[in-house]
């Protein structure tokens, strides 16, 4: 789960695959890889292991760590105890120490076996690359990872024991260990080369405890923010330990110990620091107040009442801190654009690809089968789908070919429209001629139960229909009409015209037959037939009934 370690690496392989090996295909796959570990570094909760001290003193352990002192990595979840039950048992014969002070010589030149063995706190070293802060849940890494110096804290009595507040007297005694290396590494121990020590006055461990304190509760709030199905349990805890402070007293002791007159009377030096520790006081009260409102949004009715009783202690405190050390206010904007990050990166990752906006291309490929997919046509509506912002050069270009599609179609109708004139005329002069037979009506009804047949289609009817004609003159023979298969698509038919008149083949005259009668409304608007197109010498052949 070092994800950190492998995008490292990988940046590596994607140079030599880029500029060296020109293979795009691994290129592709390991920036997909790295993709997912930039993605789990935000989303998965990685465990923190434990850092055990040890120490090996007496002559009886081998000499490469006879009398030294090396930093362990433990396992994940692994408690010291369960950490010194496993060492002891590579060393069976071996004491375990109960002190964690350094041994005298007199253990270091025994020829027995003792071990000692103490929890210390790997000391945060971030990189050089993180100089403006950053999400917590990406520093989390370099507290327990790259980490090559440790701390263990002792605290130590000094003075006077004060039985009303034992803060005012406590010293912390630091010590620093720094390994050869850093852990974890090829190996999950490494020795330490160098340990020095530090002594830290009551003043500076309040500053330091009100300090990771308010860390604490800003890390665990940017949690929440960040996961909303996290427990609510730890925050609960935290919350009320510290605005109802029942044992410990909270930041109390400290006004008790550092705030007073003849504190600051003794120790003058020390204002700069009074002050900073007034100031995170003060700054307590945001952060506290963003912890009680998540909890208040995600608490269970059977815990409200004990979020009621922890809002009124709230209250209280927040009234008394910002009386006496101002008001602190956190900016929300930036809360909010920290705490939503790691949210908008999981949605662009996960967002399916059938819910994206289609491009227009995409568009105008899909509805080019079936319907036109130019402005105000039937086809697909393209506003709604493309903000106002995806307008540029090609969206232009697409436009311009619309507006040429609409010139296209407009002379195409007018052309049309000149062939219809065309075609009324000689419609009137064949009525004129044929004023014994019954008129011919042509007209052109569109069934609403169906879409407006396209002009690629009508014109295939005029080809293909061609065949039929009016013609004046009288044949020579007996007329037969070839047979008509009605398409598919078009709702009407047409009957012979012998059968329309009442006539078999046997009683068909010389002259030729009347005009059929219109037995359906057919299609017969956009015949284009010309009286040129027909010879009048032209007899058309004998009549045979077919079959159907």
């Amino acid at each position: 789960q070092m994800w950190e370690e492998a995008i490292a690496l990988g940046k590596e392989l994607a140079e030599q695959y880029e500029n060296e090996m020109f293979d795009y295909e691994q290129l592709s796959e390991l920036l997909r890889k790295q993709a997912q570990f930039y993605e789990n570094i935000v989303k998965v909760i990685r465990p923190k292991p434990d850092y055990f001290a040890v120490g090996y003193y007496g002559q009886g352990f081998p000499t490469f760590i006879r009398n030294k002192v090396f930093i362990y990595r433990g396992k994940e979840y692994e408690r010291r105890e369960d950490f010194e039950a496993r060492l002891l048992t590579q060393f069976p014969n071996a004491e375990k120490m109960k002190t964690t002070s350094p041994p005298g010589d007199d253990i270091k030149n025994s020829s027995g076996q003792y071990i000692q063995c103490f929890t210390v706190k790997p000391k945060l070293d971030l990189p050089p690359k993180f100089h403006r802060p950053v999400s917590e849940q990406i520093v989390s890494f370099y507290r327990v990872n790259e980490v090559q110096r440790f701390e263990y804290s002792r605290p130590v009595r000094k003075g006077e024991k004060n039985p009303d507040n034992e803060f005012a007297n406590m010293w912390i005694e630091r010590t620093i260990y720094v390994t050869a290396y850093k852990l974890p590494g090829i190996l999950r121990w490494f020795e330490v080369k160098s340990v020095f020590m530090v002594e830290i006055s009551p003043l500076e461990n309040a500053i330091e405890t009100m300090q990771l304190t308010n860390d604490k509760i800003n890390n665990m709030v940017q949690q929440h923010l960040n996961d909303p199905n996290l427990p609510i349990n730890p925050l609960s805890m935290l919350l009320n330990g510290i605005v109802d402070p029942a044992v410990m007293g909270g930041f109390a002791n400290y006004e008790k110990a550092f705030f007073t007159e003849k504190y600051m009377h003794e120790h003058p030096e020390d204002h700069d620091k009074i002050e900073k520790l007034k100031d995170l006081i003060a700054w307590q009260i945001p952060f506290l107040a963003e912890g009680i409102r998540i909890h208040g949004e995600k608490v269970t009715e059977a815990l409200r009442p004990f979020h009621e009783r922890m809002e009124a202690c709230f209250r209280q405190l927040k009234d008394k801190v910002e009386k006496q050390y101002g008001v602190r206010a956190v900016l929300s904007s930036l809360d909010d654009r920290r705490g939503s990050r790691p949210r908008s990166m999981v949605r662009s990752f996960t967002m399916p690809s059938s819910s994206r906006p289609l491009s227009v291309a995409s568009v105008s490929s899909i509805s080019s089968d079936s319907t036109p997919s130019r402005p105000g046509s039937d086809g697909f509506v393209l506003e709604p789908l493309l903000p106002k912002k995806m307008h540029s050069r090609s969206q232009d270009k697409l436009d311009k070919d619309d507006l040429d599609k609409d010139k296209k179609e407009k002379k195409k109708e007018k052309r049309n429209s000149k062939h219809q004139e065309i075609f009324d005329k000689e419609i009137k002069s064949t009525d004129i001629s044929l004023q014994q037979s019954e008129a011919v009506i042509l007209s052109e009804t569109i069934s609403p139960l169906r879409p407006q047949r396209p002009k690629s289609q009508v014109i295939n009817i005029i080809s293909s229909e061609r065949r039929f004609s009016i013609s004046p003159s009288p044949p020579s023979s007996q007329v037969t009409p070839p047979p008509i298969t009605p398409r598919t698509k078009l709702s009407f038919s047409l009957q012979s015209n012998l059968e329309l008149n009442g006539m078999s083949s046997s009683d068909i005259p010389d002259v030729p037959p009347p005009l059929p009668l219109k037995g359906s409304m057919a299609d017969y608007g956009n015949l284009m037939e010309s009286q040129d197109l027909i010879s009048p010498t032209t007899s058309p052949p004998a009549h045979q009934r077919v079959s159907p």
